[in-house]
């Protein structure tokens, strides 16, 4: 499914679109580049989801809880990781597998240890306002 946005006002509907096409999937990796909006998306669907919260980039801390509607949103950025056993040391088995909503910033640092189930969100810079999402469930 793709979804394109030509402000920032579109990332709401950007966002309800994912929830929707997710439906019970739990995982959803982003994958684009540097200063694609991937944090930016996250905090919509934060949004969508009624986190109160301040929904931020967890590059330093590699993890940021939320919560929301009587759900935990955890938030994974693994940019900064050197190797998987950061990911084994931070016991994300406990995450991915707890039943609750993980949001996964460059996961291609982690591939091995995703779970067979997830949606892929694929995003594309086009100008500074334009993005174009691209949702794939495996």
């Amino acid at each position: 499914m793709n979804i394109e946005i030509n402000n920032l006002e579109g990332l709401s509907s950007a966002a309800k679109a994912l929830l929707n096409f997710a439906g019970d999937h739990k995982m959803i990796i982003f994958e684009g580049d540097m200063g694609a909006g991937k944090t930016t998306f996250i905090k919509a669907i934060c949004g969508e989801l009624g986190v109160e919260d301040n929904v931020s980039s967890p590059t330093f801390s590699i993890v940021n809880e939320y919560a929301a509607a009587g759900t935990t949103i955890y938030h994974f950025d693994f940019y900064r990781i050197k190797n998987l056993q950061e990911a084994y040391d931070i016991g994300y088995e406990e995450y991915f597998y707890s039943g609750d909503l993980c949001l996964i910033e460059w996961p291609e640092r982690i591939t091995e240890l995703l779970p067979e189930n997830y949606v892929k969100v694929e995003i594309s810079a086009l100008s500074a306002d334009q993005r174009v999402f691209n949702f794939v469930k495996f």
